[in-house]
């Protein structure tokens, strides 16, 4: 359902302008493919985050004891 609205667009900009229509369908994979390395990095570092926040966290979960349910 993400893709809905952006499929629409695209239809009216076909109507509208069909060469940058078809160019932005070609471009659309290679712009992509461009920008993939930067998205891993992104979640690599988002992951880094997360291990440091839950190495000083830790002291204070421990101390905390276990949870009564």
């Amino acid at each position: 359902m993400n893709a809905f609205p952006g499929l629409i667009l695209w239809l009216i900009l076909l109507v509208v302008c069909w060469p940058l229509a078809l160019l932005a369908l070609i471009l659309y994979p290679l712009v992509w493919l461009v920008l993939l390395p930067f998205r891993l990095v992104g979640i690599s570092v988002d992951a880094v985050f997360e291990l440091l926040g839950a190495i000083l966290r830790l002291p204070a979960r421990l101390l905390r004891g276990p949870r009564s349910a």
